[in-house]
């Protein structure tokens, strides 16, 4: 089995001392303490190939939804790089079809965090709002002229 993220990051992974990795397994509990604040304790696993159920200790968890932007649905609409992120004009939300914008991880290959889709999802809002008071724009002239 691969790993989805690019050859580099799956170098500086396997050689991490500090990092076990387990294929084929899905997070199936975090559990911890409550009280005083919460602190993870442990995570129990699930070997979705075989059902076994094991615990794990652990401080932390750092939950990563992958490295491939969820776009199969725009395939073939909207304008792709090679590796399936949504092409948009510098410094803007914009896509290659007017009135339609692309933010977070569908758009940005390089922090994909949630802050920077928050933004960039920000961005996209204003962007559209503006596209639509354009639209209204033209919408009025149109009628004043008839």
């Amino acid at each position: 089995q691969t790993c989805a993220l690019p050859i580099f990051l799956q170098d500086r992974l396997f050689k991490n001392p500090k990092v076990t990795v387990l294929w084929d397994h899905a997070v199936e509990e975090i559990f911890g303490d409550r009280d005083p604040a919460p602190l993870v304790k442990g995570v129990k696993l699930r070997n979705v190939k075989t059902g076994a159920l094991q615990e794990m200790a652990t401080d932390g968890v750092f939950i990563a939804i992958g490295h491939s932007p969820n776009t199969e649905l725009f395939k073939g609409k909207l304008a792709m790089d090679g590796e399936g992120y949504l092409l948009t004009r510098p410094d803007s939300t914009a896509t290659d079809i007017e009135g339609v914008y692309a933010a977070g991880d569908v758009q940005d290959k390089v922090f994909r965090q949630a802050v920077t889709a928050a933004g960039t999802g920000c961005m996209a809002a204003l962007e559209a709002e503006k596209w639509l008071a354009r639209q209204e724009q033209r919408i009025a002239q149109t009628q004043a002229a008839e």
